[in-house]
């Protein structure tokens, strides 16, 4: 799946508040009330990620859940990306 141009990132990036472009990556930072709830939000996208088999780069500080995704085989941002981001949403918001 070939990278996506700026002018589409720059278009779906507008359907996801929040979430940023920095570099080949989309970004988003998450905060929890505690360290367990972060930690159960990551757990749940842990198993989205491994059903579409498009993995996020994930760290954690505390409360902060930080999100980087690419498609490192295709040297950038990708549909794969912006489907993962939408569903990091969509779980973010039940």
């Amino acid at each position: 799946m070939p990278a996506l141009s700026d002018i589409e990132i720059q278009r779906s990036l507008g359907a996801l508040p929040g979430w940023s472009r920095k570099g080949d990556t989309l970004v988003k930072s998450y905060h929890f009330a505690t360290f367990p709830a972060g930690v159960a939000f990551i757990a749940q996208v842990a198993d989205i990620a491994e059903a579409m088999q498009h993995h996020p780069d994930i760290d954690i500080r505390y409360t902060k859940v930080h999100f980087s995704l690419s498609t490192h085989d295709a040297g950038g941002i990708t549909p794969k990306d912006f489907d993962l981001a939408r569903a990091i949403e969509e779980l973010a918001a039940a």
